[in-house]
């Protein structure tokens, strides 16, 4: 806040890895290898159950959210979890060793159901050799589905955004130019520096310090382009009408810190929304 005190209830922007190593952190009573980071005691009052928790209003059946709550720690139906916005989590179940972190944009309690119905039972079985190499393909072989639609490597658009669409990514008026090149695109948007667009493929690019998966297709007359930021449950889908000369570019879902791209795409990001 403008008073220099910091936020205690949200706004922790972490990789994947960073939150599963505080979940490993905890699960170790407070522990890092040999060095006590944290006061054994602090874990266990902080992931012990203090209030009720009462099933949400909509009935929905969100069971793992009314086991009650500690200290900024929800309990659940084994172990306990951090909830973080867009359905993030940090999962710890002292009963079985096992932390699990999630990055993802959906139903945090359709997580947990997964968890406990195919992860958990799992855990304690040794399994075998087969199985593993089953699983290690599977995951070899996830992936997002680049954008559909054709290459036409020797086309090229510009256009200036509009931005009256609610929560749009990109001030109004910004210059959007799409460049082809060997496989994708160059994707020029204002004073940005190149995002690197694939085409079948995702391409990396970090134009302003934070790494962001992008791949496009033209679908007639538009390019559509999908543009991930790693590690968060945040895309933006921009659609360039190569007629009209116009495009837009909208969030799947806003991020806490506000619709501007550009802040989003800043390494450190800024989390305190009283900082221009």
């Amino acid at each position: 806040m403008a008073s220099g005190a910091a936020f205690g209830f949200h706004g922790l922007h972490l990789t994947t890895e960073a939150v599963a190593a505080f979940g490993e952190l905890l699960l170790r009573g407070g522990l890092w290898g040999d060095r006590r980071l944290v006061p054994r005691e602090w874990v266990e009052l902080a992931t012990r159950r203090h209030i009720d928790s009462l099933p949400f209003e909509d009935g929905s059946d969100d069971v793992d959210f009314s086991c009650g709550y500690g200290y900024q720690f929800w309990m659940s139906r084994h172990g306990y979890h951090g909830h973080g916005a867009f359905g993030q989590q940090c999962v710890v179940v002292p009963s079985h060793d096992l932390v699990v972190a999630v990055t993802a944009q959906g139903q945090a309690q359709d997580v947990l159901d997964a968890i406990w119905e195919c992860l958990l039972p799992s855990v304690d079985h040794a399994g075998n050799t087969r199985d593993d190499e089953i699983l290690a393909d599977r995951l070899r072989r996830l992936s997002l589905a680049p954008v559909p639609g054709s290459a036409a490597p020797e086309r090229s658009a510009k256009a200036r955004l509009d931005a009256s669409a609610e929560d749009s990514a990109l001030p109004d008026g910004t210059t959007v130019i799409v460049d082809p090149v060997d496989g994708g695109w160059l994707l020029r948007l204002g004073s940005f520096p190149n995002v690197e667009v694939g085409h079948g493929d995702w391409r990396e690019s970090s134009p302003l310090g934070r790494p962001v998966v992008a791949a496009g297709a033209w679908q007639g007359n538009m390019f559509v382009a999908e543009l991930y930021v790693i590690t968060t449950p945040h895309r933006v889908r921009l659609v360039v009408d190569a007629d009209a000369g116009t495009a837009v570019a909208r969030w799947s879902t806003v991020p806490l810190t506000g619709p501007s791209l550009a802040l989003h795409l800043r390494s450190p990001l800024i989390t305190r929304p009283d900082v221009a």
